[in-house]
């Protein structure tokens, strides 16, 4: 087996639901804190992949630009899913 001289990264998915989770909370306050339907805006993003729909307020444009839209669908329904105690 070689040894790497490179850091390998772990991800544990938890992490990754936090920063989605992280990411669709700031980008809803920005929306909401600009005057727009923060839920319509969103979805209108998930849908189309424009990210005009969303506010350069506060960076929300950028962020939410890290996270690839099936994380976030995936992050909102298992949202839903835990609120719902399905």
């Amino acid at each position: 087996m070689a040894i790497s001289d490179e850091t390998m990264i772990v991800r544990n998915r938890n992490e990754e639901q936090t920063v989605a989770s992280m990411i669709l909370e700031d980008v809803y306050h920005a929306l909401e804190e600009k005057g727009y339907n923060p839920v319509n805006q969103i979805v209108g993003y998930l849908l189309s992949g424009d990210p005009t729909y969303i506010t350069s307020h506060n960076n929300a444009r950028s962020n939410i630009r890290r996270i690839e839209r099936d994380e976030l669908i995936e992050e909102l329904v298992r949202s839903y899913v835990k609120h719902r105690g399905l």
